[in-house]
């Protein structure tokens, strides 16, 4: 498909420590080209090529693992050094399908995410809780976000991810 093809097209990039579910959110919702690093975090000269031109991050963590979340400081780092200051960051505690194992508390979870002004959802990609939401959600807020930008900038060129409108997503709301 080329561009011309799309309403709008946005690079949404998945990252996170190896095993916190980030190709299985992916494999539960297939309406949006979504780029994951699918283990390549291991090699970080791999992952930085995928920050480049990023219209959003999904930065996921599994709220059984404590490590997980500990690591969230660093892929922050990783997120200011390589990836646009415009970009929009979804923070992201799946596997709420095992609750009783849960390591990390959602409390915990949103106040570090208010802190890095990042929006918070918890998703289980086994059971598909939260998954259209979290990319549904995200669509409708770079829409939106690309709508304003050419609105403020009176661009009469599109902006990158930009194309028609699509008004069935008018109504989303990303609170």
């Amino acid at each position: 498909m080329s561009m011309e093809d799309y309403d709008f097209l946005f690079k949404i990039v998945l990252i996170g420590n190896a095993g916190v579910g980030k190709t299985c959110l992916v494999r539960r919702f297939t309406q949006l080209q979504i780029w994951d690093t699918a283990g390549q975090e291991r090699f970080r000269s791999i992952t930085q090529s995928y920050y480049r031109s990023a219209n959003a991050l999904i930065l996921t963590y599994d709220i059984t693992c404590e490590e997980s979340f500990r690591c969230l400081p660093e892929w922050l780092r990783e997120i200011e050094q390589y990836a646009s200051n415009k970009v929009i960051t979804v923070l992201v505690g799946n596997k709420i399908d095992l609750a009783e194992r849960r390591e990390v508390s959602q409390q915990r979870a949103e106040e570090f995410s208010e802190a890095q002004d990042m929006y918070y959802l918890e998703t289980s990609a086994k059971e598909s809780d939260n998954v259209e939401k979290l990319f549904l959600d995200l669509a409708c807020r770079l829409i939106s976000e690309a709508r304003q930008n050419t609105l403020v900038n009176s661009v009469s060129s599109p902006l990158p991810g930009e194309g028609k409108s699509i008004s069935y997503l008018t109504c989303c709301n990303f609170n």
